[in-house]
C-alpha cells in the first residue's frame, strides 16, 4: 500500500498541474513541487494494484484544487479514472470542469465526458466530450463558446460560436474552430469554414484586431480592418487597410522596443477622389533613446503630402507640423541640448517658402558656487540658426509685412550671478548681475544690418515678504508681497525681430529683467515689477490663489505687440491670475491681462471636474486683433468636452468648440459606448466645419465592435454580471 499510495500521490501532482493545463496561458515550471494533499471520506486498496479513494475527494497542491466524486488508480493499466463532477480550479481563477476523465500514466492524453472550461475567467466553452493529445492540445467535440454570462437553464448568451471542433493549443495560446457559426442570440450571422482566435491569456497575438466602421462625407462609408503582426518579444507591425468607395488606404504603426529606448512609426498611403492624380500620405517618428554617459536622443518626426490630408483622414487637428532631433544632457549643474527643427505649415494662409522651416540650437549652461563671493555664477551660451526657402530680400506680395527669404544666425552668451539673504523681520532680499554678449547675421535682408553685436549689463534687487498665518482648525493661509528693481543698459541695435514677435507676459516672467522669448529684443532701462500673491488651504481640502503683477518702465517699447499687455506707454497692464481645487474633483484656473479701461486683452480659463462617473473639461480663449501678431480680427472660442457614466454598462461622451468671435460651431462631436463582459460597441459622430486650418467641412461617423473574452478584444471580467434567481 506504501508504493501504491507514493504513485498516487505523485500522479495527483502531476495531475493538478496538468489538468488545468487547457485554461492556463502557461504551464508553471514548479506547478508540479511539493507533496499533494488528498482528502477522501474513504480510502482503500483493491487488490495490490488498484488504489480507491471515495467520497468528497478532494485534492490540493500548490495552488491547485481538484475536486471529484472518486478517484480510482489501476496501477496494472497505468489508468487515472476521476468521476465527477469534476472541478479543478487554479490560483489564477481558470476552471475545468468535467463529468468524467481517464487518463493515461503521463497524463498527456486521455478524454474528459461533458467537459467544460473557462480561460482567464473569461471565454467558456462547452462540450459533449474533450480529449487531452500530448500534453498539448485539447480537442472539444461539439463545443459552444461565449464569454457572456448565460442566467438560467433556458438562457441564451448575447453571442455564441458554434463549432463542431475545437482544438485549444496551450503551447501557442491559440483556439482553432472548425465548421464554426456566429451566432447573435438564437439567430446564425456568419459561417466560417475555420478560423483561429487567441485565448485571453496571449497578449500579442497575430490576427486580424477589432474593426471599425467609418462614414464620412468626404470618403464615404468604409471600414478599417487591422491586422497585427508581432515579429519576436520586442517589435510588432500594425497594418491597418481602410477601403471605401472614395479611397483605398493603408496605414500601418510599426513599434520596436531597444534595450535603451522605443522607435514607433505611424503612416499610411492613399488613393482617393479627393486627388485622383495624387499619391497621398504622411508619416510620424517617435524614438526616445539612452546614450552612452547620460546623454538622451529625442526625436519626433513628421511629414505629410498636402495641407488637408490629416483632416481629410480624421489623424489628427493640428495646423503646423514640427520635426524635431534634440540631445540632452542633465547633471547637477550643467545643461546641454543640441536640437534641429523643421516646421511644415498647413495653414491656407501661410507659405513654407517664407516661414522658417530649419532650426538649429545649440545650448549649455553651467552652475558654480565660488566660496570667495558666495551665491550662485552661472555661465551659458547659445548658438541658433533658421533658415527660409524664399531668397527674397525684400516682402513680397504675401499677407504679412515681413522680408520673406530673411536667414538669421546668432551667437550669444551671459555670465550671471545671484544670492538671497534674510533680512529684518523676515524679508527675503535676492541681488542678480548679469552679462549678455550677443551676435547676430542677418542675410537676405535689405531692411537690416548683416552684422550686429552688442554688450549688455543688467542687474536687479528684488524683495519678498511671505507672511503665514495658520488658522485655529487647522487651515493656512500665505500672503507674499514682492517687488524687483531691474535695470539693463546699452542700447538696442538694428538687428531685426525675428524670434520675439509674441510675448506672453504672466506669473513667470514677472520679474524677469527681459520679457522677450528669445535675445534678438531685451527689455533697456529701468523697470520696477511688483506682485501680491495669496494662497489659502482649507482643512476641508480646497485650495486656492490669486496673484496680481504689474511692472513700470522709465522708457516705452514699442516692440511689444499690442496683446501682449506690455505695450501701454511705460505702464503694463494688470496681470491677474488664479486657481481653485476642491477635494470633489473641480479644479478651476484663470489669466488675464487687464488695460487700464478695465477690459481684457488676453485672457484664457480651463476648468475640469473629475469623479467616478463624469469627467468634464471646459476652456475658454480671447484673443483681441493684433496687427503686429498678424490676427487682423478678435478670437474667442469655447471648447467642451467630457465623458459621463451614465450606468454601469453605458458611457457617453460630447466634444465642441465654439467660436465666439464668428458666432458659429467649428466643431461638435458625440460618442456613446455599451459594455458589459462579453461585447463592447462604440459610436462616435464629429462634424468639423470649415476654417482656416480646416479646408473642408466634414461629418464623421464610426462604430466598433469587440468580442470580450478573447485577447484582442480585451478583458472585462469587471463587468461580469450575478444572475438573480
Amino acid at each position: 500500500m506504501t508504493r501504491l499510495t507514493r504513485r498516487l500521490a505523485t500522479l495527483l501532482s502531476f495531475c493538478l498541474a496538468l489538468a488545468t493545463a487547457p485554461a492556463m496561458a502557461q504551464p508553471t515550471d514548479d506547478a508540479g513541487d511539493g507533496p499533494a494533499l488528498l482528502v477522501a471520506d474513504d480510502l482503500f486498496v483493491e487488490g495490490e494494484d488498484r488504489l480507491v479513494a471515495t467520497g468528497n475527494v478532494e485534492a490540493l497542491q500548490g495552488g491547485y484544487r481538484l475536486i471529484a466524486t472518486r478517484i480510482t488508480y489501476d496501477g496494472s493499466a497505468d489508468q487515472l479514472v476521476i468521476e465527477g463532477p469534476i472541478r479543478v480550479l487554479d490560483e489564477a481563477g481558470n476552471l475545468v470542469t468535467a463529468d468524467r476523465a481517464e487518463m493515461d500514466q503521463a497524463l498527456e492524453n486521455g478524454i474528459l465526458t461533458g467537459a467544460r472550461m473557462v480561460l482567464d475567467q473569461q471565454l467558456q466553452l462547452a462540450s459533449v466530450e474533450a480529449r487531452r493529445v500530448e500534453g498539448r492540445y485539447t480537442q472539444l467535440s461539439r463545443v459552444v463558446a461565449t464569454s457572456c454570462q448565460v442566467c438560467g437553464p433556458n438562457g441564451v448568451p448575447l453571442w455564441q460560436i458554434r463549432a463542431a471542433r475545437v482544438v485549444h493549443d496551450q503551447q501557442a495560446q491559440q483556439l482553432y474552430f472548425d465548421n464554426a457559426t456566429f451566432h447573435i442570440g438564437r439567430v446564425p450571422v456568419f459561417y466560417f469554414p475555420r478560423i483561429r482566435l487567441p485565448d485571453p491569456t496571449l497578449a500579442r497575438a497575430r490576427g486580424l484586431l477589432i474593426p471599425t466602421f467609418r462614414s464620412t462625407t468626404l470618403l464615404g462609408l468604409g471600414v478599417k480592418v487591422p491586422y497585427f503582426i508581432p515579429i519576436g518579444d520586442h517589435q510588432d507591425v500594425t497594418l491597418i487597410p481602410y477601403l471605401s468607395p472614395k479611397t483605398r488606404t493603408m496605414e500601418f504603426r510599426y513599434r520596436r522596443a531597444f534595450r535603451y529606448g522605443d522607435l514607433t512609426l505611424t503612416g499610411g498611403l492613399s488613393r482617393d477622389t479627393l486627388q485622383p492624380e495624387a499619391l497621398r500620405g504622411y508619416l510620424f517618428a517617435e524614438g526616445r533613446f539612452d546614450l552612452p554617459d547620460d546623454f538622451k536622443l529625442e526625436f519626433d518626426l513628421a511629414s505629410v503630402s498636402d495641407e488637408s490630408y490629416l483632416n481629410d483622414y480624421g489623424i489628427s487637428s493640428k495646423d503646423r507640423l514640427a520635426s524635431s532631433v534634440a540631445v540632452t544632457r542633465v547633471k547637477r549643474d550643467v545643461f546641454m541640448q543640441a536640437s534641429i527643427v523643421n516646421y511644415q505649415t498647413l495653414r491656407d494662409s501661410e507659405s513654407n517658402d517664407t516661414q522658417p522651416r530649419i532650426m538649429l540650437d545649440y545650448y549649455v549652461e553651467r552652475r558654480f558656487f565660488p566660496a570667495a563671493i558666495g551665491g550662485e555664477l552661472r555661465l551659458s551660451a547659445e548658438t541658433h540658426g533658421h533658415l527660409r526657402r524664399s531668397k527674397l530680400d525684400v516682402d513680397g506680395p504675401d499677407d504679412d509685412d515681413e522680408v520673406d527669404g530673411r536667414d538669421v544666425a546668432r551667437l550669444n552668451a551671459e555670465l550671471s550671478w545671484r544670492d538671497r539673504w534674510t533680512v529684518g523681520p523676515g524679508l527675503r532680499m535676492g541681488v542678480t548681475g548679469h552679462l549678455w554678449a550677443d551676435r547676430f547675421i542677418t542675410e537676405q535682408d535689405a531692411t537690416s544690418d548683416r552684422d550686429v553685436a552688442s554688450l549688455t549689463p543688467g542687474a536687479a534687487v528684488e524683495l519678498r515678504w511671505p507672511l503665514q498665518r495658520r488658522g485655529f482648525d487647522g487651515g493656512r493661509t500665505l500672503l507674499e508681497p514682492v517687488v524687483q528693481l531691474g535695470w539693463v543698459g546699452g542700447e538696442r541695435k538694428a538687428n531685426p525681430n525675428d524670434e520675439s514677435t509674441r510675448v506672453d507676459f504672466d506669473e513667470a516672467n514677472l520679474l524677469s529683467l527681459s520679457r522677450f522669448p528669445a535675445p534678438d529684443r531685451r527689455e533697456r532701462g529701468t523697470t520696477l515689477a511688483a506682485g501680491l500673491r495669496w494662497m489659502h488651504q482649507a482643512p476641508a481640502g480646497w485650495t486656492a490663489a490669486l496673484t496680481f503683477g504689474q511692472v513700470w518702465r522709465t522708457e516705452e517699447d514699442s516692440e511689444f505687440s499690442l496683446s501682449s499687455g506690455l505695450s501701454r506707454e511705460t505702464v503694463s497692464d494688470l496681470l491677474i491670475a488664479g486657481r481653485f481645487s476642491a477635494p470633489f474633483g473641480l479644479t478651476i484656473s484663470a489669466r488675464g491681462l487687464l488695460d487700464k479701461d478695465a477690459r481684457f486683452n488676453k485672457a484664457e480659463a480651463l476648468a475640469s471636474w473629475s469623479n467616478s462617473r463624469l469627467d468634464l473639461n471646459a476652456s475658454y480663449l480671447l484673443l483681441v486683433r493684433d496687427n503686429d501678431e498678424d490676427r487682423a480680427s478678435g478670437q474667442s472660442e469655447w471648447t467642451f468636452d467630457s465623458t459621463y457614466q451614465v450606468s454601469r454598462h453605458w458611457a457617453a461622451s460630447t466634444e465642441a468648440r465654439y467660436d465666439l468671435a464668428d458666432r458659429r460651431l467649428d466643431r461638435l462631436g458625440l460618442g456613446l459606448q455599451y459594455r458589459n463582459e462579453c461585447i463592447e460597441v462604440g459610436f462616435a459622430a464629429r462634424r468639423n466645419y470649415a476654417s482656416a486650418s480646416n479646408l473642408e467641412p466634414s461629418t464623421d461617423f464610426d462604430l466598433t465592435v469587440a468580442l470580450k473574452g478573447f485577447s484582442t478584444g480585451g478583458s472585462a471580467k469587471e463587468y461580469r454580471r450575478t444572475c438573480a434567481f
